[in-house]
């Protein structure tokens, strides 16, 4: 058995790597998932577990402790680790870190979904909260679609807006601090939101045609980033239906009144990896929910376990 640390992680990721780890993926059978959540006050710990027919299977479990980015010294919000195992013989092959394993995956999923859904003269990004998944959100975005030249960043908390803008233009990525959503919204070519909102934020009104939306943060039935009209102006994709409907509060509200079926989710990433589904038109607004799953950590884990062993 392996024990993969981050660093083993970082030395071998790369947002090339990741999005293509989980395409490949994509081209397997759909996943066997099951999913367990407790809360107390707050906090959160989540066991997801999966198998992959011909790939192999795994179970990640991780502490959500919302406040810990505050605390001193910050500490990760989400902490736990991945076991991988050999799909034919059942035993552990590998442990895998998985705050770094995570934060590859996560955002690996929205770029693979922005990578069949955007458009590709996109220029200017908008990150809906500056929490630890909006640098590699950015990162992962830029990646897929170079050319996006300009990002704005928005948080409830300016000073953490600033801080990241000030982080990128570090890099050399021309980026602002934004205080009124609602106008970068109709500024925005891609929006990627990754909060913590039981309340919308990002209002269907203010979309310009052919904007994609990537909504990241929503993961209990009570949460939300995008309000009605964000769905019913734009065509929605879900990563996974196992892990969104009847799961995450972004699918499950407007089911539950009516305002969409399921027939309106237009696919998933295995329609959009294997080109049965996907954006029809310039114009029209595509919204992708990003609602992860073991199944991305299994395939993360997977790629990143054969590279270190050689193979």
């Amino acid at each position: 058995m392996r024990i993969v640390t981050g660093d083993d992680i970082g030395s071998v990721c790369s947002w090339p790597f990741a999005v293509e780890a989980l395409r490949a993926g994509h081209m397997k059978p759909p996943a066997d998932l099951r999913d367990s959540l407790i809360e107390n006050g707050g906090r959160k710990m989540l066991v997801r577990t999966a198998w992959i027919p011909g790939l192999a299977s795994g179970v990640k479990a991780v502490t959500i402790y919302p406040d810990n980015p505050s605390a001193t010294p910050p500490q990760p919000s989400v902490q736990g680790q991945v076991l991988l195992f050999d799909e034919a013989g059942g035993h552990v092959v590998a442990v895998l870190e998985g705050v770094d394993l995570t934060a590859w995956k996560t955002a690996g999923d929205s770029a693979l979904g922005s990578s069949c859904l955007s458009r590709l003269d996109v220029e200017t990004m908008l990150m809906v909260g500056a929490g630890s998944m909006a640098r590699p959100l950015i990162d992962a975005h830029r990646s897929v679609r170079p050319s996006l030249e300009h990002v704005m960043v928005w948080n409830r908390n300016q000073g953490r807006a600033e801080a990241l803008v000030q982080s990128l233009a570090d890099d050399g990525i021309a980026a602002e601090a934004v205080a009124d959503l609602d106008d970068a919204v109709s500024r925005a070519d891609l929006i990627s939101s990754a909060t913590m909102s039981t309340e919308p934020l990002i209002r269907g009104d203010a979309l310009k045609a052919g904007t994609h939306v990537d909504l990241v943060g929503a993961y209990t039935p009570s949460m939300r980033e995008a309000d009605d009209a964000v769905l019913t102006r734009g065509r929605l994709f879900v990563d996974s239906h196992a892990t969104t409907v009847g799961h995450i509060g972004e699918v499950m509200i407007p089911l539950a009144s009516g305002l969409i079926s399921t027939d309106d989710i237009q696919g998933d990433l295995h329609d959009l990896v294997q080109a049965k589904a996907g954006r029809r038109s310039a114009d029209e607004i595509t919204v992708f929910k990003n609602g992860g799953g073991a199944h991305l950590d299994v395939m993360m884990a997977h790629a990143v376990y054969l590279v270190l062993e050689g193979r």
